[in-house]
């Protein structure tokens, strides 16, 4: 009777753990996005296994402003942009809104060319024609499916990003220097080193993810019938506790595939002399003599597949802060017709997109020097979130713990830090 219980019991807990994966999964995995993997790679390539050790470091600093902007959502019943309008100047959100959708455009664009390259490595067909086809398929069904459709869908590509895990598996690595490279941190010497690692932290720590988290939160409640702000105000200690266990799962995992890139580019490519990194599709091939036609071929479906979950992410969380600072109906739950304004910011973030490939810019450096410019804007747009989070008016009485204000001060101090570092050195 006590094994059936105790069966009983890991079940339930088995069914409930898959239950309240959601919002932090899916922010988790479109983390590790066609930007992440060039930068990533760039860092393996250029500088081998001595930034192994940053994948360790940014996992509670990311799981911390994740969830952070995540109880902001759950308890505000706001997004991020609606409840910094409620401290801020307007002009000054509206500010970081276009700030954010140029960024998330210029990075829709090299996304959407790191996949068209990735699809014709296996098909053959001039890239050109992937772009358009990724970038109206993925608007259309944005617009058209609602939101628990798309959740649904994000979470399954969320699996693509065991293709880095199995490619560093199939390269057999060295454990024993990897290890030491991995809990021994080396300080980074050059001015390129400190670049690669504020790269890392602005892609790792990125200003979109932070509106998509509390978008998402605002989102779920909608799904739950709470339409109305003032039903969605508030959260249960156990709607806390499941969105801490949904944010650590989610983000554990896209540090994980971090860790897994860099490895694999470093024992492949970093070891081999290849340095120099133009595009995704380059990386890709550079993979094949060195690690075997399956490990590039796996590598490169994996890149498909996390643009295809990145892209509504980019493009949505760019809508959601202009739709939130200006009071615009909003949501993936809403129809075209009723949310004009706001599926217009993705068509528009979309098209521009295409555009960018067309107007062939380098999409590997584009990913990289936007990562660059997210890490240095993150650590102002995280003060923000710092005073937010600890207003007990705005946050219902149910403010950020001191310990999760103390790990996102520490990040910002973190990001600031190495935004310096990368113009002093």
């Amino acid at each position: 009777m006590q094994r059936a219980d105790g069966s009983g019991r890991r079940k339930n807990f088995i069914r409930r753990f898959f239950s309240v994966l959601g919002p932090g999964l899916i922010t988790g995995a479109a983390d590790d996005d066609p930007s992440g993997i060039a930068t990533y790679s760039i860092a393996g390539a250029q500088l081998g296994t001595s930034l192994l050790w940053t994948a360790f470091i940014t996992w509670p600093l990311m799981a911390a402003v994740q969830m952070m902007c995540a109880r902001i959502g759950l308890v505000t019943g706001n997004g991020l942009a609606g409840a910094l309008r409620a401290k801020f100047p307007r002009r000054l959100i509206a500010i970081a809104a276009l700030a954010l959708l140029i960024a998330n455009t210029i990075n829709v664009g090299a996304d959407l060319s790191g996949m068209a390259d990735a699809a014709q490595m296996l098909t053959g067909l001039n890239s050109h024609f992937f772009v358009v086809f990724f970038g109206i398929a993925i608007a259309f069904a944005t617009i058209w499916f609602r939101y628990h459709q798309i959740a649904n869908v994000l979470k399954w590509l969320a699996l693509s990003l065991f293709a880095y895990v199995l490619t560093a598996i199939v390269v057999r690595p060295d454990w024993t220097t990897i290890l030491r490279d991995t809990f021994l941190p080396i300080w980074p010497k050059g001015h390129e080193a400190w670049a690669t690692l504020v790269a890392i932290l602005g892609t790792t720590i990125s200003p979109y993810l932070f509106f998509w988290q509390a978008s998402q939160e605002v989102e779920e409640e909608k799904a739950m019938g709470r339409r109305m702000r003032v039903r969605r105000q508030g959260a249960t200690s156990r709607e806390i506790k499941d969105r801490k266990l949904d944010v650590g799962v989610g983000t554990f995992f896209s540090n994980l595939v971090m860790y897994f890139i860099i490895l694999t580019t470093a024992l492949t490519l970093h070891t081999h002399g290849v340095t120099s990194i133009e595009t995704s599709r380059q990386a890709a091939e550079a993979l094949k003599p060195l690690a075997g036609t399956f490990a590039a071929t796996v590598f490169t479906l994996g890149i498909i597949g996390v643009g295809l979950l990145a892209i509504p992410t980019l493009t949505g969380s760019a809508a959601y802060a202009f739709a939130e600072t200006f009071q615009w109906r909003q949501g993936l739950d809403q129809k075209f017709k009723a949310a004009r304004a706001f599926y217009g910011v993705i068509i528009l973030s979309t098209v521009i997109g295409i555009a960018l490939d067309f107007a062939h810019v380098n999409p590997v450096k584009a990913l990289f020097w936007t990562a660059v410019v997210n890490g240095l804007l993150a650590p102002f747009l995280l003060v923000g979130i710092l005073i937010v989070a600890c207003d007990r008016k705005i946050m219902m009485h149910q403010p950020s713990s001191l310990l999760g204000r103390l790990v996102v001060g520490v990040t910002t101090l973190v990001m600031f830090g190495a935004a310096i570092g990368m113009f002093a050195f």
